[in-house]
């Protein structure tokens, strides 16, 4: 709209210019030069002009041409600076659209880029939450089945254990067991009393089953003060050299007393047998009445 203005004011400026040209020359052209003559004038009466008495009339003047009409004023032409300002205007004004665009473009850009990393985030939060549940599962079914076999294992244990005890009560003939009482270091009724692998026996009042042993000495006698009576039966494991490696109560206890259970299992460590092949399995029976 203002580069239009400053087109309009230009070609105004211009026809108005022509214009006053024109007037200037044909008013020019209507006065026509005149030379002057030359020579001094005489006056020889013959002429009105100069008798002196009457006052001559001049001629008609002709009268001045009319004022050319006021034309208004129109405004300048743009110059050279405007123009170059008006470019600048525009350049100035392409580079901050520009510079607009490139800020969106960055913002868009840093949102995709922002949206991406969540999304990685997510999806490596679901994979670290598989892994786990995955890991418990693990760990659940390892423990299950540590479980279960420790289970069947004390089943089988329990199984010997009541073998071992009616071994004890009836004898063995598979095995030479036997029974007696071994008071000191003699037994009775007991063939193997050698070291030859009796299983059972008496010592002190208590019993005690050990398939394939013998009893070295006697069995110790449980440290306790207490009023209560009644059995502890202790699980014993033996090693090749018929040392007591391990005692726990056994099957069969109808004591409560934990005092009492573990003098018995006490004792029961301190028990020595004759050596064997390998580690065996047996118990020992602890008789408690009031004293």
């Amino acid at each position: 709209m203002k580069q239009e203005s400053k087109i309009k004011a230009t070609i105004g400026t211009i026809i108005i210019t022509v214009l006053l040209f024109l007037l200037l020359w044909f008013v020019y052209l209507d006065n026509p030069y005149v030379p002057e003559e030359e020579g001094i004038e005489v006056a020889f009466g013959d002429a009105t002009e100069g008798s002196g008495q009457v006052e001559p009339i001049p001629d008609e003047v002709p009268s001045p041409p009319p004022a050319p009409a006021a034309t208004p004023q129109q405004p300048a032409p743009p110059s050279a600076n405007d123009l170059m300002t008006q470019e600048d205007e525009e350049a100035l004004a392409l580079q901050r659209e520009q510079e607009k665009k490139r800020k969106q473009q960055e913002l868009a850009e840093a949102a995709e880029r922002e949206r991406q990393k969540q999304e990685q985030a997510k999806l490596e939060a679901e994979r670290r939450r598989q892994e786990l549940a995955a890991e418990e599962a693990r760990k659940k079914a390892e423990a299950e089945a540590a479980a279960a076999a420790a289970a069947k294992a004390a089943e089988e244990q329990a199984k010997k254990d009541k073998a071992a005890q009616l071994g004890s009560l009836f004898g063995n003939p598979n095995n030479g067991a036997g029974s007696g009482d071994t008071q000191g270091d003699t037994k009775k009724g007991n063939p193997a009393a050698s070291g030859g692998g009796a299983g059972s026996g008496t010592s002190g009042g208590h019993g005690w089953s050990l398939k394939g042993r013998d009893l070295r000495g006697k069995l110790a006698t449980p440290n306790y003060n207490s009023k209560a009576e009644g059995k502890v039966v202790v699980q014993i494991r033996v090693d090749k050299f018929g040392k007591v490696i391990s005692a726990t109560q056994g099957q069969g206890t109808d004591i409560s007393d934990p005092v009492l259970i573990n003098a018995a299992i006490n004792a029961a460590k301190q028990a020595t047998f004759s050596e064997g092949d390998g580690d065996v399995i047996g118990s020992i029976t602890y008789i408690f009445k009031l004293k």
